[in-house]
């Protein structure tokens, strides 16, 4: 390959935006084809308007030693990447809608949160009503059709679910998504200001701390001012803490989902415990108002830190004896096993990340791939399991809750001395960034270019959710209906983190 195909670059690593290639939209093209045939994966796939009023396209991608990051300027058309690499199916479909860019070629181009093109033609364009689009349909006889939401019983996020079916058996799942739409990377633009670290806690509230740490490596980055060790390790403990919190309350969850309300019970309290030790620390049970560029605003004292670790300690027990309930139960494995289960061969096409790809054998994990803050100097190993099923997704989440609280007691009990909090000088003017954080649910990625003043000219988020909503479809493909909750469940996708 050329070397000037492409420009490496490291998390949270800024790169002039001279130095990334822009190639032609054929060459471009092919580029990405063959790195997907070579399992290398998108990270992000967004759209900026330069100077000259041109858009211009940015493919983030996987590699073994980093990311490369290249671009095209795609005209009046561009040449769907979906047919050849299916993991870019909803990146187009964003693209089309945001930029009006005519996007020829894609298998099912429709909204994706809030409007689409209505023809080939870049001039036409019209806004649709939230879930309003052509669904793809199943003919026959016996096939029957199941409409779900977006209004859920309970307390739930909006999201419209469409089930081809024949009986009980779902040949296809389409999931229609946009109620949550807020505009919150419009309101980015032109930042950082006073509000920046607020949108990023609240894009999606259970993982405030890994978007909130998303964002900060990434100011760091586009200003050389780096935390310091203390406040390095204080971030790793939060956001573990996000981490098992949610776990558990996964657990919990898909435990309810079969009726099994041992664990279901157990879970629901352990996780409050989770949460009320992020509280602890810093006031609020997301972690909201912990972190800031620069490092930490609350730090914990002797005292504090002995109290924590005797806290977690038992919580751990506690936790172990419920989820060890889950695992001797054979009902609840008969669930679990079997249900929604999704190939490794899949998962590398779909570009599933997180918890879902490592319950087929991937080994995806920004904390070890992209390491940043203290994952460069604290490993954690990567939790997988080969099943690819609700069963899978239940365990790793389960080897992960292990392998965090031994993570945070060993920082806890090992917290080195020094300020919590460095002052952050300009951002650098023109500039390219991505930053990677493991999110609970999977890979968390903030990319960002900087214009003349060194403001956001373009910031573009991407939640895990983004990658594998379609996954939670293909996994629901000669499922009975009635395992949609449970299927569901095990992914637990942010509605919110995708609409942005």
């Amino acid at each position: 390959m050329n070397t000037f195909e492409q420009c490496m670059i490291q998390n949270s690593q800024p790169v002039p935006l001279e130095r990334i290639p822009c190639l032609d939209s054929a060459v471009f093209r092919n580029r990405i084809i063959r790195k997907t045939e070579n399992h290398e994966r998108i990270v992000s796939f967004f759209g900026n308007k330069n100077t000259a009023g041109q858009i211009v396209l940015f493919a983030v991608m996987t590699e073994k030693d980093g990311l490369s990051v290249t671009s095209t300027k795609p005209g009046d058309t561009f040449e769907s990447l979906t047919p050849s690499c299916p993991q870019f199916h909803w990146f187009e479909r964003e693209l089309a809608e945001t930029w009006s860019l005519n996007i020829i070629n894609h298998s099912w181009m429709k909204p994706l949160r809030f409007c689409s093109p209505l023809s080939n033609k870049t001039d036409v364009q019209a806004v649709h009503p939230i879930g309003e689009a052509d669904y793809f349909q199943v003919e026959g006889q016996e096939i029957h059709e199941v409409a779900v939401g977006p209004v859920h019983a309970g307390i739930i996020e909006p999201g419209h679910f469409r089930f081809q079916c024949f009986g009980e058996n779902v040949l296809h799942l389409e999931i229609s998504l946009g109620y949550q739409h807020r505009g919150v990377e419009k309101a980015l633009l032109n930042g950082p200001d006073k509000k920046t670290l607020h949108y990023m806690e609240t894009v999606c509230g259970d993982s405030s701390i890994a978007h909130g740490t998303a964002y900060c490596q990434l100011m760091e980055g586009l200003n050389h001012c780096f935390p310091s060790a203390r406040a390095q390790m204080l971030r790793g403990i939060m956001l573990e803490l996000e981490r098992v919190a949610n776990h558990v309350g996964d657990l919990g969850a898909m435990a309810n989902d079969v009726g099994y309300l041992p664990t279901a019970s157990y879970c629901g309290r352990l996780r409050g415990e989770f949460l009320n030790m992020t509280a602890f620390i810093c006031g609020n049970r997301f972690g909201r108002s912990m972190l800031c560029p620069g490092g930490i605003r609350f730090d914990i004292d002797p005292n504090g830190i002995e109290k924590l670790f005797s806290w977690i300690s038992k919580v751990y027990e506690d936790t172990q004896a419920a989820v060890e309930l889950l695992w001797n139960s054979p009902s609840v494995l008969a669930r679990f096993e079997g249900t929604g289960t999704l190939s490794l061969k899949t998962v590398r096409e779909l570009g599933i990340v997180g918890v879902a790809a490592r319950a087929c054998g991937l080994e995806e994990d920004v904390r070890s791939n992209y390491p940043s803050g203290i994952n460069r100097f604290v490993h954690i190993p990567v939790s997988t399991w080969n099943t690819g099923d609700v069963f899978a997704r239940g365990f790793v989440r389960w080897l992960e809750i292990q392998r965090s609280v031994s993570f945070i007691k060993e920082q806890i009990q090992h917290l080195v001395e020094g300020p919590i909090i460095k002052r952050q000088v300009p951002l650098q003017a023109d500039q390219f960034i991505v930053s990677l954080v493991e999110g609970f649910r999977g890979e968390i990625v903030h990319a960002a270019v900087t214009d003349h003043q060194g403001r956001f000219k373009t910031y573009k988020i991407t939640d895990p959710s983004f990658h594998n909503w379609f996954g939670l479809a293909y996994a629901m493909r000669n499922q009975e209906i009635s395992d949609f909750p449970l299927c569901n469940k095990s992914f637990n996708l942010s509605y919110c983190g995708h609409d942005l």
